[in-house]
């Protein structure tokens, strides 16, 4: 509804009514709404993440939808799963063509592989050490803008999935089914990667080239620091 109908209806009701704020509070959050697709699309994902990881934890029942609200949480819960998954939409987001596409692709097989191997018990070494090493590695190479040959880049991110994936499916719970919890935690990596995306795409529209590339080579090193400080901090 525009913001002159809005305040309007408001204005009808009645003037204290507390589902009608002020014309200025209105007008604040117009003026945030109304941005362009690209910030509108991040405004969205990120209020789609929160929305659902909040019930996410809380939810105590069972079923499939119990399950897939588990996993869908379980990326969202750890700075390490997180900042590694935004960090290689953003790494995808350097290149061009279906890199953009293929890299997080690549990245959720190898997690749905490594989640069922979690699933079934079969241990994997050093995986902890390994996940914050993947924020430490992604985030280093989105800093420096490293691009190399796309098939080893493809399979860089599948084995760092791999790792992300054992310890979801490790850590499922065992009264869900083990197939929406699946899809609940791909649902959440594939937000994440395209959050990731959307914000390195969406900073090229809103700065000039130079001035964007920066932007997203100093969330890189901003996410390669915050890897270090996890590996000390375990």
């Amino acid at each position: 509804m525009p913001e002159r109908g809005y305040i309007h209806l408001c204005r009808k009701v009645r003037d204290n009514s507390p589902l009608c704020p002020s014309a200025t509070s209105i007008r604040t959050v117009m003026h945030a709404v109304i941005v362009n697709r690209s910030g509108r699309t991040l405004g969205l994902a990120a209020a789609l993440l929160a929305l659902v990881a909040a019930p996410a934890w809380a939810h105590t029942g069972v079923g499939p939808v119990h399950g897939a609200l588990h996993g869908f949480a379980h990326p969202l819960g750890g700075w390490d799963h997180l900042l590694a998954m935004v960090a290689v939409g953003l790494w995808a987001a350097q290149r061009t063509g279906k890199a953009v596409w293929l890299i997080p692709a690549g990245f959720v097989l190898g997690m749905v592989g490594g989640g069922m191997l979690g699933m079934g018990g079969v241990a994997m070494p050093a995986v902890e050490a390994g996940i914050v090493f993947s924020v430490m590695l992604l985030g280093a190479l989105v800093a420096a803008a490293i691009r190399p040959p796309l098939v080893a880049s493809v399979l860089l991110v599948a084995f760092f999935g791999m790792l992300h994936g054992h310890a979801h499916g490790a850590e499922m719970p065992a009264a869900v089914s083990g197939i929406s919890y699946a899809l609940g935690f791909v649902a959440a990596t594939a937000l994440l990667h395209a959050s990731g995306v959307f914000a390195a795409l969406g900073l090229r529209r809103l700065a000039s080239q130079p001035t964007s590339l920066r932007a997203v080579r100093l969330v890189g090193s901003a996410i390669a620091a915050a890897g270090v400080l996890l590996a000390v901090v375990r």
